[in-house]
């Protein structure tokens, strides 16, 4: 039977912002604009961050990694862009804009110690977008691929699209006991979107090219994100997998809402990437430094095409096995 789909809208009382997750960022450079993105003929896929958060010593110590093993304590804080023929959509949004000048504010004061903001003005997710040369007003869906801070912040950015997230991380989000456990905070997601809250595997577009994947167990209501390219599949795997080494030693952090569903999605996962799927990692520093932001995934997967300048340079020759900065 195929997953159920319904609309609905929920209100719920503020709550202060406190989350624990594995989050954070590579290094930073200013946002300046670009050329008008070229109209899509085929998909894209553009890769940015929004956001860096350093992780500190008792952050390191509470997720049971080292420095070695990730490479940096700064972490990426991953958001992509999807250009579809029938319209843009967004996967995950980043911090919040107020967390580049009062992150103590905003974050609370557990997260707060756990994690250094390092967010400027202009690399909020509205301004990567507009960076690209696409108005965030025209994005069609924000597909959350569940409600922590660093995967939410940015959601008052993008006014008007539909917000998509699993029906039961959807209702999770609006439980006290799940919030009060989850860490979420009401003021990232609960903001008047149209929420279209999903059952399972979700076909965004009606054509298989970007599909909803239910990977639950970071929170209930997980889900990452396959993208159909013309030959190449990606799979955005946002906290169903942090790094590398949680998917190759099947790795689990300590703080997770279900162990043995997280089990499941990393072996969903593993599957995928088997089958000749690229996965990009939900915050590992060191599979990030692979991945040039801003660049857009032609259909074979390859990174290409013309970036602002804080972008990494791209060779326009590689095979679609691999993603690389060009040296």
């Amino acid at each position: 039977m195929p997953p159920r789909s319904s609309s609905l809208r929920r209100r719920t009382a503020p709550l202060l912002p406190l989350l624990i997750g594995l989050w954070g960022g590579i290094g930073r450079a200013p946002t300046v604009a670009a050329p008008a993105a070229p109209p899509a003929k085929s998909l894209r896929l553009y890769v940015f961050d929004c956001g860096v958060l350093n992780i500190s010593k008792e952050g390191v110590e509470r997720y049971h990694v080292t420095t070695a093993e990730v490479g940096e304590t700064r972490m990426p804080v991953p958001c992509f862009l999807i250009d579809h023929p029938k319209g843009l959509a967004l996967f995950d949004t980043g911090l919040h804009r107020q967390t580049q000048s009062d992150p103590l504010a905003r974050l609370g004061r557990i997260v707060s110690s756990v994690f250094r903001v390092e967010f400027q003005p202009g690399e909020e997710v509205s301004a990567r977008v507009r960076a690209l040369g696409i108005d965030p007003a025209r994005i069609r869906y924000l597909i959350n691929s569940h409600l922590h801070f660093d995967h939410t912040g940015g959601n008052a950015e993008i006014p008007n699209a539909q917000l998509v997230v699993q029906r039961r991380e959807w209702e999770a989000g609006h439980d006290a006991d799940q919030i009060r456990k989850q860490f979420y905070n009401p003021h990232d997601y609960q903001l008047g979107h149209d929420v279209l809250a999903v059952d399972g595997e979700h076909d965004l577009f009606g054509d298989g090219r970007v599909v909803c994947l239910p990977t639950y167990g970071h929170t209930p209501g997980h889900q990452s994100l396959r993208v159909r390219l013309d030959h190449a599949t990606v799979v955005l795997t946002a906290d169903a997998c942090y790094l590398r080494r949680t998917l190759e030693e099947m790795h689990l952090p300590p703080v997770v809402d279900d162990p043995a569903a997280m089990r499941r999605a990393l072996e969903l996962l593993r599957a995928l990437r088997d089958d000749g799927a690229q996965l990009i990692y939900g915050h590992d520093p060191a599979a990030w430094t692979t991945v040039p932001q801003a660049s857009w995934m032609n259909s074979r997967g390859v990174c290409s095409g013309d970036m602002p300048h804080w972008a990494s340079p791209i060779s326009t020759g590689q095979s679609s096995s691999a993603l690389s900065v060009a040296t």
